[in-house]
């Protein structure tokens, strides 16, 4: 948890990774494009004195993983949101045994979330129901611009898509996030459009559909779907290092967001290891909208206290500690 001027805030962090993006594991020239580009993301968005360099960055593991969230991070609670990528890397992108391990390890700490596509038809859907199983999964993450064979993405309602959503509601798994953000090359951007969420959540509203990276550049046709769907959700993760790099387009996002689908559902999440949620949590703590933008009144310490952890903490049903819950909130679990 973190402390400061006398609050106290239950810090989940939505969206963590370890992963592989090491030469050895590069199936073809689109691995090394890829971290490449995340890593451009870390070291133009990050302060000075934060940035790591690349053979760390390409792999850290699960010492540093711990060492970063937990012992310096703030971090109370993580949830992992698995990227694939089997078309780029051999052994995959994100580590699925090293990362389930360690929620293995720590379940007090750390939730697994598990990918699936659903271009890989009957036998993906055999491999969901083994993996809901075997991972006890409340969540799993989407890439919808994932290459796959000749195909370079899906969309959220096409007839097997719906499928896998289908069999999520059978599996209790409720919590879906889907990457609808920035462009990672080699990926290609309209994959990431996040037009398709308004007709899911429409037709699946016992869904929650975490929309990471709050659509951008899409933000604007994001707030317009989210505002009508309740069951929309905003992930702050690669938004939230703009708090640094430019913080009056961080006012706008957050502002807009605050404005458009409230505070009861809006996510806080690093992205680790695109960056680190020690500076990250300080920042966003300090952080008001500036005087001269007055469309968007002051964030409120509850406003921050619900983003930071206890608006995640309700859709996992994590048990927030009495002190840190809401007033409002003091006889449920946040």
């Amino acid at each position: 948890m973190y402390e400061k001027d006398g609050e106290s805030y239950y810090i989940v962090d939505g969206h963590v990774h370890i992963w592989d993006g090491r030469a050895s594991n590069h199936k073809n020239v689109h691995g090394k494009e890829f971290i490449d580009c995340f890593y451009d993301y870390h070291r133009n968005l990050s302060p000075e004195d934060v940035i790591w360099d690349y053979d760390t960055y390409t792999y850290y593991g699960a010492e540093r993983f711990m060492k970063d969230l937990f012992a310096e991070g703030y971090v109370d609670h993580a949830i992992f949101q698995a990227t694939l990528l089997s078309d780029f890397y051999h052994n995959g992108f994100g580590q699925t045994e090293e990362a389930f391990g360690l929620a293995r390890q720590h379940p007090e700490r750390l939730t697994y979330n598990h990918a699936y596509d659903p271009r890989n038809g009957e036998a993906g859907l055999e491999q969901l129901r083994r993996d809901a199983e075997r991972f006890n999964l409340k969540g799993v993450k989407l890439y919808t611009a994932e290459w796959h064979g000749d195909s370079r993405g899906y969309k959220l309602d096409e007839p097997w898509s719906r499928r896998y959503l289908e069999e999520c509601l059978e599996l209790g798994i409720t919590n879906v996030h889907v990457h609808k953000g920035p462009t990672i090359k080699p990926l290609d951007r309209d994959a990431f459009d996040v037009a398709d969420i308004d007709k899911v959540a429409t037709d699946y509203l016992d869904l929650n559909f975490i929309v990471e990276h709050v659509g951008l550049p899409r933000l604007e046709d994001f707030c317009w779907i989210a505002t009508q769907e309740s069951n929309v959700y905003g992930g702050l993760a690669v938004a939230m290092p703009f708090i640094h790099a430019r913080p009056r387009y961080f006012a706008q996002i957050i502002g807009e967001l605050l404005y458009w689908i409230g505070e009861d559902r809006i996510l806080f999440g690093s992205d680790y290891a695109l960056w680190t949620p020690k500076w990250l949590v300080e920042k966003f703590v300090d952080f008001q909208i500036p005087e001269d933008m007055p469309e968007y009144p002051a964030i409120t310490p509850e406003q921050k206290k619900k983003i930071l952890g206890l608006n995640a903490a309700s859709l996992y049903g994590l048990d927030v500690p009495r002190q840190f819950r809401l007033p409002a909130a003091s006889g449920a679990g946040v």
